[in-house]
């Protein structure tokens, strides 16, 4: 289940949330104030994890697995 972050249109609070598939047409209540008048921001993660041509942003030590253990 996805974790969205907000921001609050009447108190300006930031603040992240669990968002379940089934509840995403309901809308999301500041943590602060109760207000419904929030807007979901675009994370940084969202935003800019590739690397430039290379297409993944992960390291070069491997996935899952891959501790070198014998």
């Amino acid at each position: 289940m996805p974790i969205f972050e907000y921001r609050c249109k009447e108190c300006g609070e930031k603040f992240e949330t669990l968002v379940f598939p089934s509840a995403r047409s309901e809308p999301v209540k500041c943590e602060k104030c109760g207000s419904e008048q929030t807007e979901k921001l675009m994370s940084a993660f969202a935003s800019g994890g590739l690397n430039a041509g290379s297409g993944y942003s992960g390291s070069s030590a491997g996935g899952c697995g891959s501790g070198g253990f014998s």
